[in-house]
């Protein structure tokens, strides 16, 4: 990407890297500040992606806002403090560390030689690097063997340090552990439970700007849904919408060329697990067109067995084309099965699940299990209640499960057999049964989100730096500018300000300098309508309106401002605003 880019980010203040002042004496990689307009942005993303993925499907989905930090059994169940790990490499004469998987593609690559390292553990990697002669890229040291280490920021809860908690390296779980109560409120399947905020990921070298952090803020859904019926109602909602896919047989293959489907399509041909997944990458492909990022250069790719996250059965890979990084992940789009609701239910000993009507009802047998207190006084004596007490702890079926294959189970210590119980088989008819729901989860990164919406507004007009950011998601909205610095203009231009903001509309005001270098600047930071206060406000109460990329102006009258505005941001051409209301259209160079 152009130098250019990079200083209007920069200079503009839309992020930076975090604590500069202490540049070169603390570890501060990964993470970023935002500046005024980063913030403004990021958040407006943050609304749209709620305006196209929450809020039209509030019957079904649920938002909720759970804690940064949780206690160590809520990793440990969801896999991450066994599995949440990269690769990590050491220097041995300058001690520098290095992501080994990163190292060992950039260091062939140097030379020619272009590998894959996803997928590869952590002997295949020290293989790589041994048989290459890998060297550290800073000193020309020898590398140590490639070992595991976890991404989880560790911490503790209270004053205690066995009290263990970890940053949450997802807003996933937070979604997990409160399916029973979400599913008490909503009441039925499919269920979806959103979340925006921030996460944690101790990244071993992260590098390249916003595309990987260390602290960084997501979007995801988990969409809870019956395994026998994923059947989206949605699905036609999208289905003008083209998914550009590289299947996991495509990946196989070494194929780069997509197959361009629907969403229906893509179900029907097996090449997505299910609609509801199918629907979410398809409104995704929607979120990142809205956003300013054409059709063609966004695609899916699917991640083989062997690169997907333990938890996943199929998962996606939403990449839009990037001028600085190629081809860039912007969303996962997986497929995680019952994983999480049953690791949580095992690890928590809580019953979480669904209730499903069977269509027919059905006879199912339940047991009943009696201590027989003369068998077990006479094997244990004056310990036969503590026998008893154990006994009652103990659900029956699965003691009668284990009476009936082993013959005897052993129960807080004590051998109970068979002849200590007395089993009771009872029968009855059921119209409803219990299972685990299956889950979708579409996971956005908004860092990356919005690094990709800032480089495809960037352009460059007749020499002059316009970011074309779609009107809804603009820092700005409108600049509001006096033609000159006069007393009267000064304060009619501040008046429509004040009232634009009390619409909800974020407005500024600027009278510095020249009105064309005015309009330069605003447009450089991607501000869509600029407001001109002129001689002809004072006689007739009209401002002119102009639109950042066509540059063509409309008079408008004052009292019809905040209305046009709004038609403007609802997606209305200047030209169709101005014909609807019979407007004079005024075409200038500036």
């Amino acid at each position: 990407m152009s130098d250019k880019f990079n200083d209007v980010v920069a200079e503009s203040g839309f992020y930076w890297p975090s604590f500069d002042v202490y540049r070169g004496k603390v570890e501060a990689g990964g993470f970023y500040d935002y500046g005024l307009l980063g913030v403004l942005l990021k958040r407006n993303i943050i609304e749209k992606w709620r305006r196209m993925f929450i809020l039209p499907y509030l019957e079904f989905t649920y938002e909720v806002e759970t804690p940064v930090i949780m206690p160590s059994i809520v990793f440990e169940a969801s896999g991450h403090v066994e599995h949440f790990t990269d690769y990590l490499v050491t220097c041995s004469k300058c001690g520098r560390k290095y992501r080994a998987d990163h190292l060992v593609e950039e260091e062939l690559g140097k030379r020619g030689i272009k590998v894959k390292t996803e997928g590869l553990n952590e002997v295949e990697l020290t293989g790589l690097i041994r048989r290459n002669n890998i060297r550290c890229p800073a000193c020309g040291g020898e590398l140590s063997d490639v070992q595991k280490f976890n991404l989880l920021f560790k911490t503790t809860i209270g004053p205690y340090s066995e009290n263990v908690g970890y940053l949450r390296p997802e807003t996933a779980q937070g979604m997990f552990v409160n399916f029973n109560r979400i599913y008490r409120i909503m009441g039925k399947l499919p269920m979806a439970i959103a979340q925006v905020g921030k996460v944690g990921r101790n990244e071993i070298s992260p590098r390249q700007g916003l595309v990987r952090l260390r602290e960084f803020s997501q979007m995801e859904i988990e969409l809870f849904f019956d395994p026998q019926d994923s059947s989206c109602p949605y699905i036609n909602d999208v289905n003008d919408v083209k998914l550009r896919l590289l299947t996991e047989e495509d990946v196989a293959k070494g194929v780069n060329e997509p197959r361009v489907v629907s969403a229906e399509e893509a179900v029907r041909m097996g090449y997505v697990a299910n609609e509801w997944m199918a629907f979410y990458m398809a409104l995704s492909v929607k979120f990142l067109k809205s956003l300013g990022v054409p059709e063609e250069k966004q695609m899916f790719i699917a991640k083989l067995p062997n690169e997907r996250a333990h938890y996943a059965r199929m998962v996606y890979d939403h990449v839009v084309y990037t001028e600085r990084f190629g081809w860039l992940e912007v969303s996962g789009h997986a497929y995680r099965g019952d994983y999480d609701l049953s690791r949580h239910s095992s690890y928590s000993g809580q019953d979480i699940s669904a209730v499903r009507r069977l269509k027919e009802p059905k006879v199912i047998e339940e047991h009943r299990v009696y201590p027989n207190p003369s068998r077990i006084r006479e094997v244990y004596g004056n310990e036969a209640p503590l026998v008893l007490k154990a006994l009652a702890s103990v659900n029956p079926e699965e003691l009668v499960r284990e009476l009936t294959s082993k013959g005897e189970v052993v129960i807080n210590g004590f051998k109970v057999t068979r002849d200590m119980v007395f089993i009771k088989t009872e029968s009855r008819k059921v119209s409803t049964e219990n299972f685990i729901p299956h889950v979708i989860e579409p996971s956005f990164g908004i860092d990356r989100i919005l690094y990709v919406t800032l480089e495809n507004a960037y352009a460059l007009i007749d020499g002059r730096i316009v970011l074309k950011l779609p009107r809804d998601v603009a820092p700005i909205t409108v600049a509001v500018l006096p033609i000159v610095s006069r007393g009267e203009l000064i304060k009619v231009a501040k008046d429509i300000r004040i009232n634009l903001i009390n619409e909800g509309i974020t407005a500024v005001y600027d009278d510095g300098g020249t009105i064309g270098a005015r309009y330069a600047k605003w447009d450089s930071l991607g501000t869509p309508l600029a407001v001109t206060v002129d001689a002809d406000t004072l006689k007739d109460n009209t401002v002119t309106v102009r639109d950042r990329d066509s540059r063509v102006q409309v008079r408008v009258k004052v009292q019809d401002l905040v209305s046009i505005i709004r038609e403007l941001l609802r997606g209305k051409s200047i030209n169709e605003v101005a014909v609807e209301r019979n407007l004079q259209l005024i075409v200038r160079s500036q």
